[in-house]
């Protein structure tokens, strides 16, 4: 009988693997849903009866990891890096003017592909068979998710060759039908909608169940392979070894002998985008020719043989229905569209910003107009027009109301910024915001405290403020809807863990307004007690470097506050941290000692915080703001205003190639 099972289990393997790749990799399925389902019914039924014949890369163990908190970081073996960026036809013809400058009497020859807008993931094969996934994370290391891409039946459990050594890189997304289904199942359960595919494909990857992943229809394309002894010539030759290998490739790609060709192939998909069932954000465009990529080499962050031209923002045209306001956890009152729902780079838009008053009379918006939407970076959509001549008659304009939509308290506008406060610090639409905020991952970092538990903790009086949070229990817990005694638990667990947070985080969390992570850091060196920051005056804050005026005025308004007060003798209470620890005894000598440094635009390698911790530890001061006592302006990607300022008063400026080299000659890998 174990002879037979045997025989029958290879079988099985080998044919639902073949439907796999008939479905993902040729888009020919060779059997019906219900005939694959019985087929695979009828293995587990076999591999449960007999374990011993259980392989690891059997089509039914794709969902056979336990579920895990935890995602060790492993390192790349070459970086994944990003790919430059631009909206603009000249810059694609200035980025074809650059690589044939570098490979002068050299026919050079282009691919272009779609860039679909998902979550990059890297593959390692070994014998032919998947033993590590990894996701991009900064780019030279990221989050092993094995678990979790076995559960992707896009992804190959082992090749189709044997023997193949190698590691694959590509795309995993959700199909905007998936991704429509998800959200429609999540509504029938009164549950939080995802914003976007590209969102809820990232947080299905950090899923601790791969069970959960396996049940949302994640795609994947590849597009990228390494292996020893590769014969491959092309980057086109690479995509057809990928899917003899048994990789689902994104059929739509050209070869492109010129610049026209790449401009055409732009042209056609940014007009057919919306009829993909998967979202684009624009091509990359890539040498075709390996060597000529590799003599092209790269920067710190990007390679010189590629760059994504993207798609300019997606717009679209609807009926605003209603204005709502929404409070802020700094008592900042936001007004917000909500539209009859429209179709906009592919997902479904009912609500969209109004940014402020001042906004809303500019271009005056009314209820019952047109809208012109648009997504910004094709990722938040904003109003940005109005559609006057389909104005129905006897509309109004919007009056901005004098009261707090939340408690009813006298709204106030602020006399140096377009904002409109409510000042009540009672007011239950700023505390679910503020909780919110010191929950954040860069302030307390509390899992499992999201939007649905905060509004039923403050609703029913459970908590009135953050210091609240460190008196609940599994008791006060109890009865919560969607929250059992597991998840109550961990929520607790997770708030005690919080209680180690250094000072610095503390006071971020602590949403003062003007006062975010840098400036937190900044305030906890220089007055590093609770109690010292509390009875500094405006004279002493603003002798601090980076602190001027406003900031000033903002932190000893919190602390005179009588609320504020008692919201400290909580957390002292509550044994949180509010002094700062001890400074290290001794900090490395560097390139950046003594030096103030001002961070500015995004960095590939490191995120804003790991930056500035590195800048720190070597002995250097981070800023927030160029003045003429800046030394230094590091700038990444999209650097704006600092960058321009920085070269007005010809203040050094690093970009990340020659920032990271500085960090590497002080030993920081």
């Amino acid at each position: 009988m174990s002879k037979q099972a045997d025989q029958r289990i290879a079988e099985l393997s080998d044919a639902l693997e073949e439907h796999n790749y008939r479905y993902h990799v040729l888009a020919e399925p060779g059997v019906s849903d219900a005939e694959y389902d019985a087929m695979m019914a009828e293995l587990l039924t076999l591999e449960e009866a007999h374990p011993l014949l259980r392989k690891a890369d059997s089509p039914a163990q794709r969902v056979g990891g336990e579920p895990t908190s935890d995602f060790p970081s492993v390192r790349h073996s070459a970086p994944m890096l990003s790919l430059d960026n631009s909206y603009s036809r000249q810059d694609v013809l200035a980025f074809d003017q650059r690589v044939r400058d570098a490979l002068p009497d050299e026919e050079v020859s282009y691919v272009a592909e779609l860039k679909t807008d998902g979550v990059a993931l890297s593959l390692l094969y070994e014998n032919s068979r998947l033993v590590r996934a990894a996701t991009r994370g900064n780019g030279t290391q990221g989050d092993e998710i094995t678990a979790n891409a076995r559960a992707i039946r896009a992804v190959p459990l082992r090749l189709r060759f044997s023997g193949v050594n190698c590691e694959v890189r590509g795309e995993v997304y959700m199909p905007r039908s998936a991704f429509a289904t998800l959200n429609l199942n999540r509504e029938k359960r009164d549950l939080p909608l995802f914003a976007n595919p590209r969102n809820s494909t990232a947080g299905t990857l950090k899923q601790q169940n791969p069970g959960v992943v396996a049940s949302r229809d994640l795609r994947f394309f590849a597009y990228w392979l390494a292996r020893a002894d590769d014969p491959a010539a092309t980057h086109t030759q690479h995509l057809l070894t990928l899917r003899e290998l048994g990789f689902p490739v994104n059929p739509a790609y050209a070869n492109c002998p010129h610049m026209e060709a790449v401009f055409e192939f732009y042209a056609r998909f940014e007009s057919e985008r919306d009829a993909l069932d998967y979202e684009i954000d624009g091509i990359v465009i890539k040498v075709d020719e390996l060597n000529q990529q590799r003599r092209l080499g790269a920067t710190a962050k990007s390679p010189r043989g590629a760059m994504a031209y993207k798609f300019r923002a997606s717009q679209s045209r609807t009926v605003l229905r209603e204005i709502r306001l929404q409070v802020g956890r700094t008592g900042t009152v936001s007004p917000v569209a909500i539209l009859d729902p429209v179709l906009l780079a592919g997902s479904t838009v009912r609500r969209a910003t109004l940014h402020n008053d001042d906004e809303i009379r500019r271009k005056d918006i009314r209820i019952g107009d047109t809208v012109i939407l648009e997504k910004g970076g094709d990722v938040i959509p904003k109003v940005v027009g109005v559609e006057a001549e389909d104005r129905p008659p006897g509309t109004d304009p919007f009056i901005f109301p004098n009261t707090c939509p939340a408690c009813s308290s006298e709204l106030v506008r602020d006399a140096e910024e377009a904002a409109i406060r409510c000042l009540n610090p009672a007011c239950p639409g700023q505390l679910k915001r503020r909780l919110g905020h010191f929950a954040g991952r860069n302030a307390m970092d509390v899992e499992g405290l999201g939007t649905a538990l905060i509004e039923q903790l403050v609703d029913r009086g459970l908590v009135r403020d953050v210091g609240d949070l460190y008196a609940l229990d599994r008791d006060s817990l109890a009865g919560l809807e969607r929250l059992g005694d597991r998840s109550a638990q961990s929520v607790i667990d997770n708030l005690d863990h919080s209680r180690q947070r250094p000072f610095d985080r503390v006071l971020f969390a602590l949403g003062i307004l003007h006062v975010g992570t840098t400036v937190a850091r900044t305030l906890a060196a220089a007055f590093p007690s609770v109690e010292l920051l509390a009875a500094a005056t405006l004279e002493e804050l603003e002798a601090v470097e980076e602190i001027g005026p406003t900031i000033a005025r903002s932190i000893n308004d919190f602390f005179r506050n009588p609320a504020a007060t008692a919201l400290v003798e909580k957390l002292k209470l509550a044994a949180l941290q509010l002094e700062a620890s001890a400074p290290p005894s001794a900090q490395r000598q560097s390139y950046f000692t003594g030096k103030t440094v001002v961070l500015t635009g995004s960095l590939q390698r490191y995120t804003r915080d790991e930056s500035v911790e590195l800048v720190e530890r070597l002995a250097g001061r981070v800023a927030t703001s160029v003045s003429g006592k800046t030394d230094i302006v590091v700038a990444g990607e999209k650097a704006g205003a600092k960058l321009a300022k920085a070269e007005q008063l010809q203040i050094e400026v690093l970009d990340e190639e020659a920032f990271l080299a500085h960090l590497a000659t002080a030993g920081v890998e």
